[in-house]
């Protein structure tokens, strides 16, 4: 499978969301649920549900909307997962 830049949004085990972005989500989902080297913020709320996604023709586009959802209220970022 090709690796496409995503950005995503997780739920976590205790309600949190947590957008990131990537270009193998696959991987980082894994990362996310299991590994040592997953991001700390998710690590101590496991599991994590993959809510979320987005893609793009490149990895920095991918972070540059990954940015802008970050600045979104909770409120807002549910709206999106619901739409």
């Amino acid at each position: 499978m090709p690796k496409q830049p995503t950005t995503y949004i997780l739920e976590c085990a205790d309600k949190t969301l947590y957008v990131g972005s990537t270009n193998a989500l696959e991987k980082r989902l894994h990362e996310h649920n299991h590994s040592k080297n997953g991001a700390h913020y998710t690590k101590i709320r496991r599991p994590v549900v993959l809510k979320y996604t987005e893609t793009f023709a490149t990895l920095g586009e991918a972070r540059s909307r990954e940015a802008e959802l970050k600045r979104l209220t909770r409120k807002k970022k549910l709206g999106l997962i619901r739409n």
